[in-house]
Protein backbone atom coordinates (compact mmCIF):
# COMPACT_ATOMS: atom_id res chain seq x y z
CA UNK A 1 0.00 0.00 0.00
CA UNK A 2 2.89 2.38 0.44
CA UNK A 3 6.23 2.24 -0.64
CA UNK A 4 9.41 3.79 0.86
CA UNK A 5 11.21 5.95 -1.69
CA UNK A 6 15.47 6.45 -1.10
CA UNK A 7 17.60 7.78 -3.61
CA UNK A 8 21.20 8.64 -3.22
CA UNK A 9 20.25 11.84 -5.27
CA UNK A 10 19.07 13.33 -2.52
CA UNK A 11 20.79 13.91 1.00
CA UNK A 12 20.21 10.97 3.09
CA UNK A 13 17.02 10.91 5.91
CA UNK A 14 19.44 11.98 9.36
CA UNK A 15 16.44 10.59 11.35
CA UNK A 16 13.63 8.47 11.97
CA UNK A 17 12.24 9.42 8.51
CA UNK A 18 12.05 9.01 4.73
CA UNK A 19 12.72 11.06 1.86
CA UNK A 20 9.65 10.38 0.52
CA UNK A 21 6.51 7.75 0.39
CA UNK A 22 4.35 6.93 -2.60
CA UNK A 23 0.83 6.34 -1.78
CA UNK A 24 -0.19 3.56 -3.77
CA UNK A 25 -3.96 3.03 -2.82
CA UNK A 26 -6.49 5.77 -3.42
CA UNK A 27 -8.01 6.54 -0.16
CA UNK A 28 -5.89 8.92 2.31
CA UNK A 29 -6.42 10.01 5.56
CA UNK A 30 -5.70 13.62 6.92
CA UNK A 31 -5.67 13.78 10.53
CA UNK A 32 -6.20 17.71 12.18
CA UNK A 33 -2.94 18.22 14.42
CA UNK A 34 -2.79 16.77 17.63
CA UNK A 35 -2.10 17.64 20.69
CA UNK A 36 -0.98 16.48 24.44
CA UNK A 37 -4.68 15.83 25.91
CA UNK A 38 -5.98 13.53 27.66
CA UNK A 39 -8.96 11.87 25.80
CA UNK A 40 -10.47 10.88 28.73
CA UNK A 41 -10.24 13.86 31.57
CA UNK A 42 -9.62 16.08 28.64
CA UNK A 43 -6.71 18.18 30.71
CA UNK A 44 -3.17 18.37 28.92
CA UNK A 45 -0.99 15.89 30.00
CA UNK A 46 2.66 17.82 30.48
CA UNK A 47 5.78 17.80 32.02
CA UNK A 48 8.39 17.66 29.14
CA UNK A 49 8.58 17.39 25.10
CA UNK A 50 8.99 13.45 26.25
CA UNK A 51 6.00 13.25 28.18
CA UNK A 52 4.20 15.80 25.32
CA UNK A 53 5.56 13.71 22.12
CA UNK A 54 4.33 10.14 23.80
CA UNK A 55 1.00 11.75 24.29
CA UNK A 56 0.26 13.21 20.93
CA UNK A 57 1.78 10.18 19.49
CA UNK A 58 -0.97 8.13 21.01
CA UNK A 59 -3.71 10.66 20.25
CA UNK A 60 -3.08 10.09 16.26
CA UNK A 61 -2.67 6.67 16.40
CA UNK A 62 -6.11 6.61 18.14
CA UNK A 63 -6.97 9.32 15.20
CA UNK A 64 -5.55 6.95 12.86
CA UNK A 65 -7.18 3.71 14.25
CA UNK A 66 -10.80 5.23 13.97
CA UNK A 67 -10.68 6.30 10.58
CA UNK A 68 -9.59 2.93 9.55
CA UNK A 69 -5.84 3.50 9.19
CA UNK A 70 -3.04 3.11 11.42
CA UNK A 71 0.63 4.45 12.08
CA UNK A 72 2.22 1.86 9.57
CA UNK A 73 0.11 3.48 6.80
CA UNK A 74 0.86 7.24 7.45
CA UNK A 75 2.80 8.58 4.56
CA UNK A 76 3.44 12.30 5.91
CA UNK A 77 3.84 13.69 9.35
CA UNK A 78 4.21 17.86 10.24
CA UNK A 79 5.53 18.66 13.72
CA UNK A 80 5.25 21.59 15.14
CA UNK A 81 7.46 22.63 17.64
CA UNK A 82 7.82 26.04 19.68
CA UNK A 83 11.23 25.49 20.73
CA UNK A 84 13.51 23.58 17.86
CA UNK A 85 15.54 23.03 21.10
CA UNK A 86 13.58 20.29 21.65
CA UNK A 87 13.94 19.11 18.13
CA UNK A 88 16.17 15.67 19.57
CA UNK A 89 14.27 14.63 22.43
CA UNK A 90 11.08 14.88 20.56
CA UNK A 91 12.95 12.73 17.63
CA UNK A 92 13.60 10.03 20.60
CA UNK A 93 10.18 9.28 21.14
CA UNK A 94 9.17 9.32 17.53
CA UNK A 95 11.31 6.72 16.96
CA UNK A 96 9.38 4.72 19.53
CA UNK A 97 6.55 4.96 17.02
CA UNK A 98 8.28 5.10 13.73
CA UNK A 99 11.18 2.32 15.03
CA UNK A 100 11.61 1.21 10.64
CA UNK A 101 10.34 2.27 7.76
CA UNK A 102 9.12 5.89 8.89
CA UNK A 103 7.02 8.18 7.07
CA UNK A 104 8.13 11.30 5.78
CA UNK A 105 8.25 13.96 8.03
CA UNK A 106 8.85 18.15 7.99
CA UNK A 107 9.16 19.46 11.41
CA UNK A 108 8.93 23.35 11.71
CA UNK A 109 9.18 25.84 14.25
CA UNK A 110 6.44 27.63 15.40
CA UNK A 111 5.56 31.15 17.91
CA UNK A 112 3.04 29.40 20.07
CA UNK A 113 0.94 26.51 19.66
CA UNK A 114 -3.05 26.04 21.25
CA UNK A 115 -3.06 25.88 24.89
CA UNK A 116 0.78 26.68 25.14
CA UNK A 117 1.73 22.92 24.07
CA UNK A 118 5.09 22.32 23.16
CA UNK A 119 4.33 20.28 20.56
CA UNK A 120 1.59 19.55 18.42
CA UNK A 121 1.58 16.63 15.12
CA UNK A 122 -0.46 16.00 12.09
CA UNK A 123 -0.47 13.23 9.64
CA UNK A 124 -1.62 11.88 5.75
CA UNK A 125 -2.28 8.24 5.66
CA UNK A 126 -3.51 5.58 3.93
CA UNK A 127 -7.20 4.55 4.83
CA UNK A 128 -9.18 1.35 3.94
CA UNK A 129 -12.64 1.83 2.97
CA UNK A 130 -14.81 1.13 5.98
Amino acid sequence: MRKIIATKKAPAAVGPYSQAVLAEAAGLLYTAGQIPLDPVSGELVSGSIEIETRQVLKNLQAVLEAGGSSLANVVKITVFLTDMGNFGAMNGVYLEFFPENPPARSAVAVKELPKGVMVEIEAVAIATPQ
